[in-house]
């Protein structure tokens, strides 16, 4: 099987096609020189005018919100179910090029008493058509990242709100494409970063916004998975269609020297600090350690099994990286990444204060000096500055799943959001300020480390957005169907 760029392209699975999608990868060399990556560096200092501030934007009530899904893998498919269970929401539509996919989803609204989806298949531009169709008030994107931006400029182009899986965008070009076509169509365009709706993310943050942490110093996160299984889960049909990642796409995107998946550990800390509203991320350097096991793994693979030959000899991106960022009040954050080293789980979570610290990974434990808080103040701490939400649908949460209910919670809370006309938790400056660290990572780590500027996609606004009402309130419609303790009539309101 050729290994080229077209034949890639040709073979990839995702929602929908595109057919005119960036590179995947870009097409310098590492070694070094300014010249081969400075489209970043002047992307990322372009300033274009702002057309209208997104941020504590509450776009029109929606009584019922239309929802069209594009790419319906392992991550669309749980977002399909997850939202059948959610009051005021009417799945429309359902992309893939794969028609079992589409299947599966119709399959998923029948056995939830559903009516059937319409359905855009089979051929790469069916996103486009679902968009101007015009039938959706949010369009819900779950497809390989180098297509997250195209469906979701689509969408809000089309008239629909956009939900994007993370990475939301892989280029810094990417990155201003959904700042300005957000501002431009006053469409929200929501960065999927479920991260930060988990339980001690979210206790955390009230605690930091209730001032138990006093002033906010360092922060670190991370993206630790050994990916060994899924970067290699062959795929079963000719298409290269039916595996954990359709065409090999996580294995191609892993080619990159660049953070390629950073807002899992960022997003929580992001929000903490309160950047893009009261703090913005100034600057950062980046490293990476050599590739220790990837190469080696593709070469045992072709050993065992010829399929993987076409693989042998790519240029691996390194282990692990860091990135260390800067922001305009001083404080500090440490992001890594890692999915390729026999290590446990851990996206780190750390928050270090003047008067606090917690710690997620690998023990959950929040500390007021050198003692670790006991069970009876971690209880005493969470009754007191468990958040709204979770009090909400926390328990719910954990019945219907979603990585432990954090995907769920944030499901619920999209759509709370515009069924009720409030702001978004996180806007498209949080999509594109968080996603920019690929690109800016990638910048660093070919020219030696070499500090670069973080843009400022709010031009300015950072001083004057104000961060999300932790309360959380809704306007009370929105509920949850189809649990098992619901109430006489099916539903449980909360």
């Amino acid at each position: 099987m050729s290994t080229d760029r077209r034949t890639f392209l040709k073979h990839i699975g995702l929602g929908a096609g595109v057919a005119a999608a960036a590179p995947l990868v870009s097409s310098c060399t590492y070694n070094g020189k300014d010249e081969q990556l400075k489209h970043i560096r002047e992307s990322a200092e372009r300033v274009p005018e702002m057309r209208f501030n997104m941020c504590g934007y509450a776009a029109p009530k929606l009584d019922t919100v239309r929802i069209g899904f594009v790419g319906i893998g392992d991550r669309g498919s749980g977002a399909v179910e997850r939202m059948t269970f959610i009051e005021g929401v009417e799945i429309v539509a359902l992309c893939d090029i794969r028609q079992a996919a589409v299947d599966g989803g119709q399959k998923i609204l029948e056995d939830a008493g559903l009516p059937k989806a319409r359905e855009y298949v089979g051929d790469e531009n069916e996103f486009k058509r679902l968009c101007e169709d015009g039938i959706c008030d949010l369009i819900y994107t779950a497809t390989p990242w180098q297509f997250h931006v195209p469906v979701a400029l689509a969408a809000m182009e089309g008239g629909a709100h956009a939900a994007v899986e993370v990475s939301a965008a892989r280029t810094m070009d990417e990155c201003w494409q959904m700042v300005e076509t957000s501002e431009r169509t006053k469409k929200h365009c929501v960065i999927l970063e479920n991260c930060c709706y988990d339980f001690f993310e979210l206790l955390t943050l009230n605690m930091v916004r209730q001032g138990l942490f006093g002033d906010l110093i360092h922060g670190e996160g991370a993206y630790i998975h050994n990916l060994d299984y899924w970067h290699f889960n062959k795929p079963k049909d000719e298409e290269m269609t039916d595996g954990a990642y359709t065409g090999m796409w996580r294995l191609y995107e892993n080619r990159r020297k660049a953070n390629v998946y950073p807002t899992h550990g960022l997003g929580p800390i992001c929000q903490a600090m309160n950047i893009n509203r009261g703090d913005k991320m100034e600057y950062l350097t980046a490293m990476m350690s050599d590739d220790f096991m990837l190469k080696n793994r593709i070469e045992e693979k072709a050993k065992e099994d010829p399929f993987f030959e076409q693989f042998v000899g790519w240029d691996m991106r390194g282990n692990m990286d860091m990135q260390m960022i800067r922001t305009n009040k001083g404080r500090t954050i440490l992001i890594q990444h890692d999915v390729s080293s026999p290590r446990p789980y851990s996206r780190i979570h750390m928050l270090s204060g003047t008067k606090c610290f917690a710690q997620k990974w690998p023990l959950q434990h929040i500390a007021f000096g050198h003692e670790v808080a006991n069970e009876e103040k971690m209880k005493e701490l969470e009754e007191k500055y468990t958040p709204e939400i979770v009090r909400r649908v926390g328990e719910m949460a954990k019945q219907v799943g979603g990585h432990g209910g954090m995907d769920f919670i944030m499901d619920w809370r999209l759509i709370d959001c515009l069924r009720n006309g409030l702001p978004m938790d996180m806007d498209v400056y949080d999509a594109a300020a968080w996603s920019s660290i690929t690109p800016l990572s990638e910048w660093s780590i070919a020219n030696g480390s070499a500090p670069i500027a973080v843009p400022d996609f709010t031009r300015g606004a950072w001083q004057t957005n104000k961060p999300v009402d932790l309360k959380m309130e809704s306007g009370g419609n929105t509920g949850v169907r189809n649990l098992v303790n619901a109430d006489a009539e099916g539903q449980l309101n909360i």
